[in-house]
C-alpha cells in the first residue's frame, strides 16, 4: 500500500512516466483514494505544463552571488571546514 509519503517521494518519477510500471498503477490508485494527493500532483502537472517551454529570466548578478556564497558556506559546514 502506498502512503502518502510515498507518493510524494515517487512523484518525479511518477509525473515523468519513468516509474515503474507496477509501482505506477499503485501510485495512480493512490491517487484515486486520496484527494490531497491528488491535488498535488494536479497542481504539479500544471505547473510544469505552464512553465514547460518558457525561456528563464537571468538571474541578477547580486543574487547569484548571494546564493553561490550561501552554498559555499553550506559545503564548508558539512565538511567541517570553516571560514
Amino acid at each position: 500500500m502506498v502512503t502518502c509519503k510515498d507518493f510524494l517521494r515517487e512523484l518525479n518519477d511518477f509525473l515523468d512516466e519513468t516509474a515503474d510500471p507496477a509501482l505506477r498503477a499503485e501510485l495512480e490508485r493512490h491517487i484515486t483514494e486520496c484527494p490531497n494527493c491528488w491535488v498535488i500532483c494536479d497542481t504539479t502537472r500544471k505547473t510544469i505544463k505552464v512553465y514547460k517551454g518558457m525561456e528563464p529570466d537571468p538571474l541578477p548578478e547580486q543574487v547569484h552571488e548571494k546564493i553561490m556564497g550561501a552554498l559555499r558556506k553550506k559545503r564548508c559546514c558539512e565538511d567541517g571546514e570553516h571560514e
